[in-house]
């Protein structure tokens, strides 16, 4: 991947926001992916139901990573090889690397809760250990998207065009999907962030949308953090759900 370090210098020295397609579901990812590896770090092997849970959880993790993928891959690198060759060849050369990473942890991680009890202990800790480094390959594959994939499309796309890419992926994700999304993405933002993916949703969504948002992100902000995020969208006072 070649960028130009210019590029990169403006990434850093913008002086006014640009839109950045990374950074919530980036956010999400990070809290997901460490939840995830805590709880299974944690897990009790010789509890029946709590195996099952935990392994359940770290395949809809592996899951969501492999959706995630498709969505990066359909929509923004195509945009960046429309006005970058190559631009984003590093990046889907790990992102192949990632969907074999996620099969073969997804195996383990079925191979886990199928083996025999004597083996579970040690089964358990080789998954945490090889879950913990997807996790740090992860965590700074995105660093490069964030940093150098922005500076190329910023250099090559207006916001406008940066929102319409956006929007059309938004549109591609499953209601169910979505759902998970901003379980993930909205708690985890910081409070500005939060006021304006929803406000977004508030206006533009069916209001029986919003009120499932609202729901599904509710139990998962501290009550200063709600009172926050009603002022914002100048919510009416009471309890968490909005009406339909």
């Amino acid at each position: 991947m070649n960028i130009d370090q210019r590029e990169m210098r403006q990434v850093a020295e913008a002086a006014a926001p640009r839109i950045d397609m990374y950074a919530g579901i980036h956010k999400a990812l990070r809290a997901l992916m460490a939840d995830r590896l805590l709880a299974l770090g944690r897990m009790d092997v010789d509890d029946a139901l709590e195996l099952a849970q935990v392994t359940q959880r770290v395949l809809e993790l592996l899951e969501f990573c492999r959706s995630h993928l498709q969505h990066e891959n359909e929509f923004v690198h195509t945009a960046m090889e429309a006005r970058a060759p190559g631009a984003s060849g590093q990046i889907a050369h790990e992102h192949a690397e990632h969907v074999e990473a996620i099969t073969a942890l997804a195996n383990q991680t079925t191979a886990l809760l199928q083996c025999d009890a004597e083996a579970r202990a040690a089964g358990a800790l080789a998954l945490y250990r090889a879950l913990s480094l997807f996790i740090a390959h992860n965590f700074e594959h995105m660093h490069v998207e964030e940093t150098a994939h922005n500076a190329v499309l910023w250099a090559r796309y207006t916001d406008a065009e940066l929102i319409e890419i956006h929007n059309a992926l938004v549109a591609s994700i499953p209601p169910h999907e979505m759902m998970f999304v901003v379980r993930w993405m909205v708690p985890f933002m910081n409070p500005a962030e939060r006021a304006a993916m929803l406000g977004d949703m508030q206006a533009h969504a069916p209001a029986p949308a919003f009120a499932a948002a609202l729901d599904v992100v509710r139990p998962h902000l501290s009550e200063r953090e709600w009172a926050k995020l009603g002022a914002s969208l100048q919510l009416p006072a009471g309890p968490g759900k909005v009406q339909g």
